[in-house]
């Protein structure tokens, strides 16, 4: 048998692990309690399991989480960590403390194949998919880190890479985020953002009930296709039936738009006249973001009076809109700009990807 490390497992892999070394399902739940909610990763230390057991589990299993190298703490009390990763990957964390909650921006990938033009993360290209212990890894040392003082009572998957390019490894994480025995989030408090990888969005209504974020930039297939090139292949059309599909699940249910402002590229009142026709009859937020720029994007940030402008337009026209309080950007943690130190090992990922979904 070769090492398993436990954090790899959600409830049903962990379960069905027991059952193939001849245990009870309800193993399960004692090992993610201790995993999780007691944090020990010795196993003479789970003292409900047999000295059987525990020596089995020591022979054949590990526990193995990522380790934080580096941490920055933002004017704004926003926290960055460069977390290693297997094979001397590094990828960013972001923990945005507010009044209520405390909210950890996860990445899923190292790197990302998705290049949008407008996101630093996207220019450094794609090295490889998380693992499931890599992903909720990151909870899982963030959490530690910060201690009782501060709690994650929100994950979002808005972190480095495309979470539905991930697919299987990402809900499994999900899962195991929203397991009572492990961190117990509420559904809404877990979101998952997506550049539109449409038929990952079905599979995702199909076997994970979190919430969705969709990062749309553009109300028209033309512009859409420079800024966020999976637009290509999944047109506007195709991912707002996607959109729609998706919030027939639960009643109330809504789905938050973001929308970076770029001066004079996506910001003017055209532009809110067609992202208001656009999402029509979808229940909708919409989540307007300062551009934050980084070297040679050859993009400026609208002007606040603008943003405001184009804010007015939309909720007069009866959708939520918020604009985004620009976070740790001293620290360059904010949206668009984690980053990793990631080089691209070939721009065929991102053909690779978009053919597999």
């Amino acid at each position: 048998m070769s090492t398993i490390n436990l954090l790899d497992l959600d409830r049903k892999g962990m379960e069905a692990f027991f059952v193939s070394i001849g245990e009870k399902p309800f193993r399960a739940t004692q090992v993610l309690k201790w995993l999780y909610q007691e944090q020990v990763t010795e196993f003479e230390e789970m003292t409900n399991l047999s000295k059987a057991l525990r020596a089995n589990l020591k022979e054949n299993c590990c526990i193995e989480t990522p380790e934080i190298i580096t941490e920055q703490i933002a004017s704004d009390g926003t926290r960055k960590w460069v977390i290693q990763m297997g094979c001397n990957n590094r990828i960013e964390t972001v923990f945005i403390p507010e009044e209520k909650r405390g909210t950890l921006c996860v990445s899923s990938q190292i790197g990302c194949a998705l290049a949008c033009t407008f996101c630093s993360t996207a220019q450094q290209g794609f090295n490889r998919n998380l693992s499931v212990s890599e992903i909720i890894g990151q909870l899982y040392v963030a959490q530690n880190r910060l201690g009782e003082e501060k709690r994650i009572t929100n994950v979002v998957m808005m972190g480095m890479g495309e979470p539905l390019l991930n697919f299987d490894n990402v809900v499994k994480a999900m899962n195991l985020m929203m397991d009572d025995f492990v961190y117990g989030l509420s559904k809404r408090r877990v979101t998952l953002s997506t550049s539109g990888v449409v038929p990952a969005m079905y599979r995702l209504t199909e076997a994970c009930d979190v919430s969705l974020a969709v990062s749309l930039h553009a109300a028209n297939d033309e512009l859409r296709n420079v800024l966020v090139p999976i637009n290509q292949k999944y047109p506007l059309k195709e991912l707002m039936i996607a959109c729609r599909e998706n919030v027939k699940l639960a009643p109330r249910r809504t789905i938050t738009f973001e929308y970076v402002m770029l001066n004079g590229i996506n910001d003017s009142s055209a532009d809110a006249r067609a992202l208001i026709k656009l999402l029509k009859n979808i229940p909708a937020k919409l989540n307007l973001i300062p551009f934050n720029p980084f070297p040679n994007s050859g993009y400026h940030c609208t002007p606040m009076v603008t943003i405001k402008r184009f804010r007015d337009l939309l909720q007069n026209a009866g959708i939520i809109t918020t604009i985004r309080k620009t976070r740790g950007e001293d620290i360059d943690a904010a949206c668009g700009q984690l980053v990793g130190k990631v080089k691209d090992k070939s721009r065929r990922h991102l053909k690779l990807h978009l053919a597999e979904s």
